[in-house]
């Protein structure tokens, strides 16, 4: 046999490429070609199990999840902060169209067309803004009572962009929301606070105001029942 031929045949590259391989070749012991060693690689699994016990005979894993169990409340009462927001400097007022243009037919439970694809729709021709949205920093004592003490609860959502609106809740005697990832205030440009999102006709009306001089001295007293209009 050519060498050639010898070695595809012995690398088994002949049985893939479908050459028929020479009866004339032969395995054939060489011996021992220097010191072996026994394979002492740990099985994977058997060290995880291995760790896994020990952890559970120290409490290692009861302190795992209990560290696991208190980090997703403090995420829940604790959102994170929305990026980039800053005390609003000066007023500052813009209109924001809510408009959107529909990518595929939009079709009631009967089937019956309610938008083709293409239609530009205005959600605020179908559903009315009934309350303002107030966009604070909650862990600004005075941006927080000034939005209470100036919109009742029925008249506005409060919305923090940072703080923990569960542990305002109890003191203030009203429901907080929270902006989750800045999608709103990136959504309408809302870079500073407060800022106040009211109903405009078709379109939305938005106003970054700074606070008045008042609003710090009485920034930790109770809310009040009553509700007004930012002028």
């Amino acid at each position: 046999m050519r060498p050639f031929a010898a070695l595809i045949a012995a690398s088994g590259i002949a049985l893939l490429v479908g050459w028929p391989v020479i009866s004339s070749l032969r395995a054939a012991d060489y011996g021992q070609m220097g010191q072996t060693f026994p394979i002492i690689e740990t099985d994977l699994l058997t060290t995880i199990e291995t760790r896994l016990k020990t952890l559970e005979a120290n409490g290692g894993i009861e302190r795992m999840q209990r560290q696991m169990q208190e980090q997703a409340v403090a995420s829940v009462r604790r959102p994170k902060a929305v990026d980039g927001m800053t005390p609003a400097p000066t007023k500052r007022e813009w209109l924001f169209d809510p408009s959107i243009v529909t990518e595929d037919d939009i079709v009631d439970a009967k089937g019956n067309l309610i938008a083709a694809r293409g239609t530009r729709v205005n959600p605020l021709d179908m559903v009315q803004l009934t309350q303002v949205l107030v966009f604070v920093d909650g862990d600004n004592a005075a941006e927080l009572a000034w939005a209470v003490r100036t919109w009742s609860d029925a008249r506005a959502k409060i919305i923090f962009v940072s703080g923990s609106p569960f542990d305002a809740m109890k003191p203030w005697h009203r429901r907080f929301y929270f902006d989750q990832g800045g999608t709103l205030t990136a959504k309408f440009g809302i870079r500073h606070t407060p800022a106040v999102v009211s109903a405009a006709g078709e379109n939305l009306k938005i106003s970054e105001l700074p606070l008045p001089p008042t609003a710090a001295a009485s920034a930790r007293a109770p809310a009040s029942s009553g509700g007004g209009k930012v002028s």
